[in-house]
């Protein structure tokens, strides 16, 4: 594979990422809490109105989207932290670095927008996950709720896990 970019994507670019949103929803059903076919109906102002909740970062091989992430801001009480959420990559390009890309670009864009963390939900199930998202660096916490979708793969029930964005950043945010 040859080298991975990721670029963020703007209002403007809602196209693209409808076309990675829906490829992830249509090879990844049980993955996301959306459905593939309703998605695929929503026009554009939708799209559009997405594209500015959270920020979105496409990565690219030799300009074909391989995969996506979104980070938004997480739900704790001081604005703290953001919220990693949404990591898909395309089934042939996983394993060649393109989610740790992705997620340490949105650690970046996280950092940068001055929060201290970055939450990343994982299914307590999902080891594979659970050991990706440790090997960036990210902690399991005392944090848990109920699956939006329960599956065999994740579990009925997630972790929230949690990255440092610095130094000195302080404690964990409470969720």
């Amino acid at each position: 594979m040859s080298e991975i970019t990721v670029r963020p994507l703007g209002e403007d670019d809602w196209q693209d990422y409808r076309a990675v949103r829906l490829a992830a929803l249509s090879e990844s059903p049980e993955a996301f809490a959306a459905d593939a076919s309703q998605e695929e109906a929503y026009d554009e102002s939708f799209w559009r109105e997405r594209m500015t909740r959270s920020n979105r970062l496409v990565a690219e091989n030799n300009g074909e989207a391989v995969g996506i992430v979104s980070v938004g801001q997480a739900k704790v009480s001081d604005g703290s932290a953001g919220e990693l959420f949404g990591l898909w990559v395309r089934p042939e390009a996983r394993g060649t670095g393109v989610a740790t890309h992705l997620v340490k670009n949105g650690a970046s864009l996280a950092r940068d927008r001055g929060q201290s963390h970055l939450v990343y939900w994982v299914g307590t199930d999902n080891g594979r996950a659970v050991a990706f998202a440790s090997g960036m660096g990210f902690r399991p916490t005392d944090f848990r709720r109920p699956m939006r979708i329960a599956s065999e793969e994740d579990g009925d029930e997630e972790v929230a896990m949690v990255l440092a964005l610095g130094e000195d950043v302080g404690p964990q945010p409470r969720l």
